[in-house]
């Protein structure tokens, strides 16, 4: 049981940027993003003995986080908080840096304005995930990832502009 604990810590420190990132898609507030981030992590080890490495570990993570999410949103049927992200972000004294974490905090927040669905492929969008991949990780067929991916994406500029924000 030991060995098996500390292989699966390995793999989720190996890979926590995953769930970070999911958690930024579907919650904004800081500590929102702490609760959603441990509860994929138990769903993750709860699910741990189900992963029979037909596939990557990252793509069976990427269900089974994508899915915690999904439900978690769902059952606490929480509100969008349009504010920036503003406050979640570090200041950086590089000019460079800050602009690209202001663009990010932008974009998070524009997220929060995509439904569940849209949330889940523009995150795995931005993890250069293809088409195919995209459509393995939501069960749906290629060719719908490919119009639902198309769909979002200019759903999230059409936000953007609305918004204010410029890129």
């Amino acid at each position: 049981m030991k060995e098996t604990e500390n292989i699966f810590l390995t793999l989720i420190n190996q890979h926590k940027a995953i769930i970070h990132k999911i958690s930024k898609m579907y919650m904004n507030g800081a500590e929102e993003q702490r609760d959603l981030f441990q509860e994929i992590v138990l769903q993750l080890w709860k699910a741990y003995p189900t992963f029979k490495g037909n596939s990557k570990f990252t793509t069976w993570m990427y269900r089974v986080s994508l899915n915690t999410a999904l439900i978690y949103f769902k059952k606490d049927n929480r509100k969008v908080d349009k504010t920036p992200l503003d406050e979640n972000i570090d200041v950086i004294d590089i000019n460079e840096s800050a602009e690209r974490e202001e663009k990010l905090a932008y974009l998070y927040t524009a997220v929060q304005e995509l439904n569940v669905i849209e949330k889940a492929l523009i995150f795995l969008f931005l993890e250069n995930q293809s088409h195919r991949e995209i459509a393995e990780n939501l069960g749906i067929s290629e060719i719908n990832a490919r119009v639902k991916l198309n769909r979002t994406k200019e759903k999230l500029q059409s936000i953007i502009k609305k918004n204010g924000y410029e890129f």
